[in-house]
């Protein structure tokens, strides 16, 4: 969609457009309400400068509605793509990468999360495995870091599509 559809959406659809490339309502929220906005680059700044002053709540529910990593059945088309590296995986390693998936959410009580486009799944597993040696505090920030990449991949995206 072009930005100039994207600044003229009624608010509660551009909150709806702007969800589809990071979870957080509270994000998407800021966001519309930052409309119109004169550029791509603007739009990506605002996104940036936006989820870094969100609250950890608002981080996690934007992680919740990612889908883990490796996971069989990935409904949502962006995450799919995302996904695509784990597509060629052995049955042994995607297996590997739940069980490693579901340690990790005990140790840390939200899923694991990497900007996977254009990563294998076994970097994402390596990834994940150095990942587990971080703080709970410090682990977050990362997550969040790479909840920022997927979300400026996704807007890029949107603007893009017809």
């Amino acid at each position: 969609m072009d930005l100039s559809v994207l600044n003229a959406l009624k608010p509660k659809e551009a909150r709806h457009e702007l969800m589809r490339c990071c979870g957080s309502l509270r994000w998407a929220e800021r966001l519309e309400a930052g409309r119109p906005y004169p550029g791509a680059a603007a739009l990506l700044e605002a996104a940036e400068r936006t989820w870094w002053a969100l609250e950890p709540q608002d981080w996690l529910e934007a992680f919740s509605h990612h889908p883990r990593i490796g996971q069989k059945k990935v409904e949502a088309v962006w995450a799919k793509q995302e996904q695509e590296g784990v597509k060629s995986a052995s049955k042994q390693l995607l297996q590997t990468l739940v069980e490693k998936n579901h340690a990790y959410e005990r140790r840390f009580g939200h899923i694991f999360l990497v900007c996977a486009t254009g990563k294998g799944a076994d970097e994402m597993l390596g990834l994940l495995q150095s990942r587990m040696a971080n703080d709970s505090d410090k682990e977050l920030r990362v997550a969040a870091g790479e909840q920022a990449k997927i979300t400026a991949i996704r807007l890029k995206k949107l603007l893009e599509a017809a």
